[in-house]
């Protein structure tokens, strides 16, 4: 990586009206794909500019439409302001650079957005690959639910916290949606660790007040379940700024799934999320993951609750025959974790109330839960965005995520098999998460104006990648060959060519944390 002074002379960009490989102008205002640019801001004696190989997913666009989105700039300029925010992104050779700009260049490294991780588990640090002799239940109860109770201790619950919080560092996730603690205390430790790295985290106590005995330290009666939601909320979220609109620490209700809680507890939980869903708070959980038959948590939580479908528990309707007993959890804000087994009626909710899907096949596989159904629940108009789900996924790193997703996806049987574009692979690990967050007008792309969340990736400090894209064939059609290059650079990736994380516009120092 080289610092230096740019060329003042360069070509301007002022008039230019963009092209596939350059996003526009000010004059431009762009398209999907195409989004254009903004007039450069501020007096030009702070602003950097990061120089490498430049993709990403640009504009607004579905998930059917990523491929269409991709923007590759081979020779790329992406320009931060003083302030963090995206001033230009395209061609290096059509940045009008100003008095005092200066040029990071990072030479054959590719810059990315940061990775959106839409489900991971804080306390389930240290359980990835943990054996539990069985499928999502008997996990729980031989392996997670002790290690989780692990959090009562502050010691151990600093340390966790600092280990979570480094290895999204190392992964290159700059947000997230952290399933959380059912301990104050450890939650408290997660949110300073953040903090203290700059990162972004949307984060909630687990919340429990039933279950097997080897979840008992995890629970709390209702009224405490309640209170110390609650106490979170005010505590931490925006605590950063004040504002949920610019802050990176938010908080959300989560209970564990519905068999942790009882109609009491969701109950309670849609009267506290009526009362702060207008202050940004966010809801997660996890909806059909499991269906072993009769034995599996769709089929209890049917059973037990006597409802017609999963997704009805969060909706309002957990009264037996599905009658309403309260508010809904659902909308814009709430994420749902694997929704391996939807009926379509549950999907075409979900999709009419704004509700997201974080995808998890890795976890996927390592349960035995099955493949969520690719086109079936695109088709159905959700959010998708990726989660890591570790533990019970066993790797951070969300590119990994997306090879599998692409893995389980081309195996799907017959009709349903599809080959994952890598745009759409792209697409899912960074803006779908944006907007699964509800924050994509922030952060997810390099779109002009948004904050300015990258990673910088150097094949060379990995070298089975470097000699991937070194040596790997390539179409002589361009199109083509960028998506193999895409491809290659997702399905290849480990954490050490991950050699900058950046948010906002600043470099993200591990040893802070």
């Amino acid at each position: 990586m080289r610092v230096n002074a740019p060329d003042v002379t360069s070509p301007a960009t002022a008039a230019n009206p963009g092209t596939a490989a350059n996003p526009g102008t000010a004059a431009n205002p762009g398209t999907a794909a195409n989004p254009g640019t903004a007039p450069i801001r501020g007096t030009g004696t702070h602003r950097r500019v990061h120089r490498g190989r430049i993709m990403h997913i640009a504009g607004s666009p579905t998930v059917s439409e990523a491929d269409s989105a991709l923007v590759d700039i081979p020779d790329g300029a992406l320009v931060i302001t003083a302030e963090g925010l995206i001033d230009f992104c395209g061609p290096f050779d059509e940045l009008s650079a100003l008095p005092g700009d200066v040029v990071v260049d990072h030479g054959d490294a590719f810059l990315l957005p940061g990775f959106v991780d839409a489900h991971v588990h804080f306390p389930q640090t240290y359980e990835l690959n943990a054996y539990g002799g069985g499928q999502l239940l008997e996990w729980l109860n031989n392996c997670i639910f002790p290690a989780e109770s692990r959090l009562a201790d502050p010691v151990f619950a600093r340390t966790i916290a600092r280990d979570f919080t480094r290895a999204r560092i190392a992964a290159g996730t700059t947000a997230a949606m952290v399933f959380g603690s059912a301990f104050p205390l450890a939650q408290d430790e997660l949110f300073e660790a953040t903090r203290r790295a700059g990162l972004r985290i949307v984060s909630g106590r687990g919340i429990q007040t039933q279950g097997p005995d080897s979840a008992a330290p995890l629970m709390t009666s209702e009224s405490d379940a309640i209170a110390l939601t609650t106490a979170e909320i005010d505590r931490w979220h925006a605590a950063d700024t004040g504002n949920p609109d610019t802050a990176r620490l938010l908080t959300a209700i989560v209970p564990r799934f519905t068999l942790s809680v009882t109609t009491q507890t969701l109950a309670a939980l849609g009267e506290l999320y009526a009362q702060v869903r207008d202050r940004g708070v966010y809801v997660h959980t996890h909806l059909n993951e499991n269906n072993r038959p009769g034995t599996g948590e769709v089929d209890l939580v049917k059973q037990l609750f006597d409802v017609e479908c999963y997704l009805d528990t969060y909706d309002g309707k957990f009264l037996p025959g599905s009658a309403v007993g309260g508010e809904s959890l659902l909308g814009r804000r709430t994420v749902l974790a694997h929704c391996v087994h939807c009926t379509d009626a549950e999907l075409a909710r979900m999709a009419e109330t704004g509700t997201s899907i974080a995808h998890c096949p890795t976890s996927q596989l390592f349960l035995g839960s099955g493949t969520m159904p690719w086109n079936r629940t695109v088709d159905a108009g959700v959010t998708i965005a990726l989660g890591s789900d570790c533990g019970g996924g066993d790797e951070w790193l969300i590119s990994k995520v997306a090879g599998d997703a692409y893995k389980v996806h081309i195996s799907e049987p017959g009709e349903a098999s599809v080959a994952m574009h890598p745009a759409q692979m792209l697409f899912s690990g960074t803006l779908a998460g944006a907007r699964a967050l509800d924050a994509e007008s922030r952060f997810g792309n390099f779109d002009v104006g948004k904050e300015a969340d990258f990673l910088v990736i150097d094949p060379q400090q990995w070298p089975p990648l470097e000699r991937m894209l070194r040596n790997g064939v390539r179409d002589d059609d361009p199109q083509r060959a960028r998506d193999q290059t895409l491809f290659a650079l997702l399905m290849g990736m480990r954490e050490p060519a991950i050699a900058e994380v950046y948010v906002g516009g600043d470099k993200v120092d591990a040893d802070a944390v």
